[in-house]
């Protein structure tokens, strides 16, 4: 074989090497860039002051009962101590029986509710029964009826179990307002222009003063499309708008992002999950630009949840 045959032939060798392993860097890109629903990358949770506060009244009836006995559970119908504004403390035996409540549901009291359901059908007493015989303690979320407006409203409820007794405080999740997304979205302007570093920073904790309730700020590049700060979801800060799909698959950071592109500053709405209810709902985020930088703050609302 002549020298200009092999050399042909390692020259042929070559491309074929190198055409695999350009496909393969190729495959490998499409691979990371490839769009993500957000729930299989995040699920934010900010707690409440009114969570806290939950958390709060059922530890100290949980005491009351682990001192008192099983039948202390009626002072929690008559004892303002364990009512705190609009949250009360409810009481069930393992078997069913509803035994006490210093709110609404004392209308339940000494009946059982092995077969109660919430407004769309869910047995949540029953779930949370046996989640307390299995585990000692937990939390159930249903839609009940909040005596302030009479509608079903997605509630959370903690509970423990004192020996055969489930002592329960539950809460409905706190919604903010139009209006609260505007003023909060307008003190991120202020912050940006004030120290862009420092409200970045800002910005992403999850503790700080610019996550409210059910809202917080988040902050995407016009130029690169990354987000550089989201107040609930830390994993989502550094991707591309392109990585995101919402939680019905569709590319709305995309579209955001377009429609700042032509209009500097407008509201936007879909679906999107809510980190104080745990649930996908209707959102509305009102975004502006500002130094090349698309600054969004939304607000919830009611809707069929998933």
């Amino acid at each position: 074989m002549n020298l200009s045959r092999i050399t042909l032939i390692g020259c042929a060798v070559f491309a074929v090497v190198s055409g695999i392993g350009l496909r393969a860097e190729h495959s490998e890109t499409a691979k990371e860039t490839k769009p993500v629903n957000v729930l299989d990358i995040s699920e934010p949770h900010v707690v409440s002051k009114a969570e806290r506060r939950a958390k709060t009244l059922l530890a100290k009836a949980v005491i009351h009962v682990q001192k008192e006995g099983d039948d202390s559970v009626k002072d929690f119908m008559s004892d303002p101590e364990y009512i705190d504004g609009e949250l009360y403390v409810f009481a069930l035996g393992i078997d069913g029986q509803f035994l006490a409540s210093g709110g609404s549901s004392m209308v339940l009291v000494g009946d059982s509710v092995l077969d109660t359901q919430d407004v769309y059908g869910n047995p949540f007493f029953r779930e949370m029964i046996t989640k307390a015989v299995h585990n000692g303690f937990g939390e159930v979320k249903y839609h009940w009826t909040n005596p302030t407006d009479r509608m079903g409203e997605p509630k959370t409820t903690f509970f423990e179990r004192v020996g055969d007794v489930i002592v329960a405080v539950g809460y409905y999740p706190e919604r903010s307002s139009a209006a609260e997304a505007k003023n909060l979205l307008a003190r991120a302007m202020t912050a940006i222009v004030e120290s862009e570093q420092e409200s970045l920073a800002e910005f992403n904790d999850a503790d700080g003063s610019f996550v409210e309730g059910d809202l917080y700020v988040f902050v995407m590049d016009m130029s690169s499309g990354k987000l550089l700060a989201h107040g609930v979801s830390p994993e989502l800060v550094g991707r591309s708008h392109s990585e995101i799909l919402s939680p019905d698959d569709k590319p709305i950071l995309t579209e955001m992002l377009n429609l700042a592109k032509e209009n500097g500053r407008g509201v936007y709405t879909y679906r999107w999950l809510n980190p104080q209810s745990s649930k996908v709902e209707t959102k509305h985020t009102y975004y502006r630009v500002i130094d090349n930088k698309l600054v969004g703050v939304g607000y919830y609302t009611k809707s069929n949840n998933t």
